[in-house]
């Protein structure tokens, strides 16, 4: 696997990459791009928020795709930084929705078992048994 020059990217990768540990890495990362947009929409759009706190209640209502319209951006720059922050919102859900497909999924295959499973585990009972007469006869 290519290195990243990322440390986010280094960090999360650094073991093997489960759905669980994606489920988490997405949600840090959707919790800090709301946060960081919460903010950076005080200093855009200035006077659609008066303060930081109403920029952070605006990106929460955004990101969770709740959007009250209490709080609106109307220039174009507040804007931009709403989509960035309803595309996190959207990804974040979609990905949750995938590990929790995920868990079920695996869960199911451990408690049915893997049908293929029987057959090699009969292959492989069959290849030490051959490899055991090849060894007697040398």
């Amino acid at each position: 696997m290519p290195r990243s020059h990322n440390p986010y990217l280094r960090f999360l990768l650094r073991r093997e990459l489960t759905p669980a540990r994606a489920g988490w890495a997405i949600a840090s990362a959707t919790a800090g791009v709301t946060l960081v947009c919460g903010i950076v929409i005080r200093f855009v759009d200035p006077g659609d928020f008066s303060s930081v706190g109403q920029g952070l209640w605006w990106a929460v209502q955004t990101v969770t795709t709740v959007g009250y319209g209490d709080i609106v951006p109307h220039h174009v720059s507040g804007r931009l930084v709403g989509a960035v922050l309803m595309l996190s919102g959207i990804g974040f859900l979609t990905v949750v929705t995938a590990v929790i497909t995920a868990a079920f999924l695996e869960t199911v295959r451990r408690n049915m078992g893997d049908p293929g499973q029987t057959e090699v585990i009969e292959k492989l009972d069959d290849i030490r048994a051959r490899l055991g007469a090849l060894e007697q006869q040398r």
